[in-house]
């Protein structure tokens, strides 16, 4: 019943947000309100990451599961795209008229660790009785989610359009697929986690915000920054090659943000591989912003 009411709490601001008539200022407002809050979210993990008795001595034990699930979720999605291109190829062509330039940059990457960071100082010096109410990570959760609904609908994506690109769609399914697989692995790997605690781990997706409040709310907070880690890592990792894999392997190159590839890595994919690819992108993207929470809320209110 629990996790149903969780899946509940999770989709319904989706939906709502879907249902909330768009308009250009509404969509601004919650783009803007969307960054802002992320910042936030981060800041509260990191307070509730410093109430974890004994943290010191888990660091090095954070390192490694962060450490060997990057690698693993990373690496099988990527494998499972590239092998895609090179079963079913798909070449971008290069836009016609050169696009806007768009720099790579980690410096939004690193601002979200440094909120992390000094949410766990807070944390550290605030006494127990000015810690946020229990609840809050689940009011945060559920704003997040509308927000990302109203900003999905103002964008003038249909589920028609999304699901009509073909290629979007068995991209999504092969990452999504793939992914999970590196979770199994990371779970067989560790005799402490669960297949279903690795799959949900692995279940993020890229949507680091997401990942790290569902986590924290089903395993603990050790674990919710286990999951923020991995799909920070994987921002990281998509900003630097998405332009190495573009050109051979494009349908990799997108998938390698995740949830991101319909937002923040954008930009970059468009630099890379041209305006062809943005649909693409888009399809991609929009779909694991929906799979993800999905996942997350079903493989850890499994156990």
């Amino acid at each position: 019943m629990q996790s149903l009411v969780t899946l509940v709490l999770v989709l319904m601001p989706l939906f709502i947000g879907f249902a909330i008539p768009s308009n250009p200022t509404l969509t601004k407002i919650a783009d803007n309100s969307l960054s802002y809050l992320v910042f936030i979210i981060l800041g509260l993990i990191g307070i509730e990451l410093a109430q974890v008795e004994g943290l010191g001595s888990q660091v090095g034990e954070i390192a490694l599961y962060v450490t060997i699930l990057s690698i693993l979720t990373i690496g099988t999605g990527l494998f499972g795209l590239m092998l895609f291109d090179r079963l079913r190829p798909w070449h971008a062509k290069k836009p016609s008229v050169k696009s806007k330039e768009h720099r790579v940059s980690i410096r939004g990457s690193l601002t979200q660790v440094i909120c992390v960071v000094i949410g766990f100082v807070i944390g550290y010096f605030l006494p127990a009785s000015y810690m946020p109410p229990e609840n809050t990570m689940t009011v945060m959760l559920m704003l997040l989610i509308l927000l990302v609904g109203i900003g999905l609908k103002g964008s003038g994506i249909t589920l028609k359009e999304v699901l009509l690109n073909k290629r979007g769609v068995e991209m999504s399914i092969i990452f999504t697929l793939s992914v999970l697989v590196g979770g199994l692995i990371f779970a067989l790997m560790f005799s402490d986690v669960s297949w279903t605690k690795g799959m949900a781990l692995a279940s993020g997706l890229g949507w680091y915000s997401l990942s790290a409040i569902v986590m924290t709310d089903a395993y603990g907070a050790i674990w919710g920054s286990v999951a923020l880690f991995n799909d920070l890592i994987r921002e990281f990792f998509a900003l630097i090659f998405i332009p190495v894999f573009m050109r051979k392997y494009p349908s990799a190159a997108v998938g390698l943000g995740g949830a991101t590839s319909l937002d923040f890595t954008l930009p970059i994919i468009q630099q890379s591989g041209g305006l062809k690819v943005v649909p693409l992108a888009i399809s991609f993207g929009f779909i694991i912003n929906i799979v993800a929470p999905v996942l997350m809320v079903m493989f850890s209110a499994l156990g």
